[in-house]
């Protein structure tokens, strides 16, 4: 099999101590991507080889050329997806051409990354009514959720958002729910599959994000205590990540 080539494109810089550890959230997917594919060796029997490319979106406004990559996966960010800053709208546009134009490159979206896919779909994106949906929490699994994450109970995924896609666009099947957001992931047969959580998290990684929210006043005292709570709780982030992979390489 050849290489998987996954390009990443990154929407925002981690803080300091993720950003030391992992040079900027392409690699912190690649280690997401790279644990996913050890997983689906030890199912299949066959390891997947990944070539995991990063572009910086926001900075350097660069993305990758459709001949060179199999998928692409947006990132999440601390920006807003219903904003219209010139980069925005460069990766709104960028993400229609790549769902309109082919079929053959795949697109994967990660919170942020999940809602640019709606707004690229035509789905409002916005501020949820409902507030932060943060730390690892529970989304229930539709009838194809649970068969493309293989499970039969609720996803734990670590979160971090109050912005939503409000709706589902058309022709995307629904892959989950929770209690505070309703679109958590969307899914299209050899096009897209998203997930509104944070499947490449790490407790450490949450800790540092709570930390510098609750020290700048965006969390208060008892959202901080409840959701460094439950930071360090089992989740299934490499299932997911093992689905992303089952994805670009079956659809």
């Amino acid at each position: 099999m050849a290489p998987l080539r996954i390009a990443v494109l990154e929407c925002d810089t981690p803080l300091k101590n993720t950003q030391s550890r992992y040079h900027g959230y392409g690699g912190v997917f690649e280690s997401l991507l790279r644990s996913g594919a050890a997983a689906l060796g030890e199912e299949t029997g066959t390891t997947p080889e990944l070539n995991v490319t990063k572009f910086d979106v926001v900075n350097a406004e660069i993305f990758p050329s459709l001949e060179d990559v199999d998928a692409i996966l947006l990132s999440g960010s601390k920006h807003n997806s219903f904003d219209n800053d010139t980069w925005i709208l460069k990766l709104v546009e960028f993400t229609k051409h790549v769902l309109t134009s082919q079929r053959r490159v795949k697109v994967i979206g990660v919170c942020f990354g999940h809602q640019i896919i709606g707004r690229a779909l035509g789905a409002k994106v916005g501020r949820s009514d409902k507030g932060w949906e943060i730390s690892v929490s529970q989304m229930d699994l539709s009838k194809r959720g649970k068969e493309l994450f293989g499970l039969d109970r609720q996803l734990n995924l670590h979160h971090m958002h109050r912005d939503i896609v409000c709706y589902y666009p058309e022709d995307v099947e629904q892959l989950g729910s929770s209690p505070l957001c309703e679109v958590q992931g969307m899914y299209a047969k050899g096009r897209l599959i998203t997930v509104q959580g944070h499947p490449e998290f790490t407790g450490d990684i949450v800790s540092e994000i709570l930390e510098s929210r609750h020290a700048s006043g965006v969390f208060t005292d008892g959202m901080f205590e409840d959701a460094m709570g439950r930071v360090r709780n089992k989740h299934d982030g490499v299932l997911v990540g093992k689905a992303f992979l089952k994805f670009v390489i079956e659809g």
